[in-house]
């Protein structure tokens, strides 16, 4: 003899609701006798359950949590894709999402993350005005340097000016990356 639906809703960890619905549906059968066999049943509960759907809302975990607990599953060795284990990966992966959700919103409320277009514009911003700072070097310190040195004043701003762009363009060659 098997379990009643409200021992096999205990036996499963579920509202006694979600077993009446899971025989509904045929996702689990009954025995001759409208009892539970808890093995099969839990066979056919998991073959029958699509493990990325939520354990009660229903609402769908992203396929790429999923990937993400079962890389990590697999790193630790303990990689188990489909079967028994396919309910506990969704699982598993909503929670990393929940975690990684609140780590974003705490950091957001302590201010410590930065919009990244405004962050970009930034600094583009602030490149643009330390060259326009550097190409306006060159005439103001032209004829002291010249004085200085003995030398014509535009001779001198001319070379200062060659070098200085061609220093400008070197650094603009280097690559940013922004995460």
């Amino acid at each position: 003899m098997g379990l009643s639906r409200r021992a096999y809703a205990r036996h499963r960890g579920v509202a006694e609701s979600a077993v009446r619905k899971a025989i509904a549906t045929g996702r689990i059968t009954l025995e001759k006798d409208g009892t539970i066999d808890p093995v099969k049943a839990d066979r056919q509960w998991e073959a029958q359950t699509d493990p990325v759907k939520r354990h009660m809302s229903g609402k769908p975990v992203p396929r790429a949590a999923i990937k993400a607990v079962d890389d990590t599953l697999r790193e630790a060795g303990t990689a188990a894709p489909g079967g028994p284990a396919a309910y506990m990966r969704a699982r598993a992966a909503r929670e990393m999402i929940g975690a990684q959700t609140a780590k974003v919103k705490l950091a957001k409320m302590k201010g410590k993350l930065v919009d990244r277009a405004k962050a970009t514009a930034l600094v583009f911003d602030l490149a643009r005005r330390e060259r326009d700072a550097w190409m306006n070097w060159p005439p103001r310190v032209a004829a002291d340097m010249a004085a200085e040195l003995g030398v014509d004043a535009h001779l001198m701003e001319q070379v200062l000016e060659h070098h200085l762009r061609r220093h400008l363009a070197e650094l603009a060659e280097i690559e940013i990356e922004l995460g």
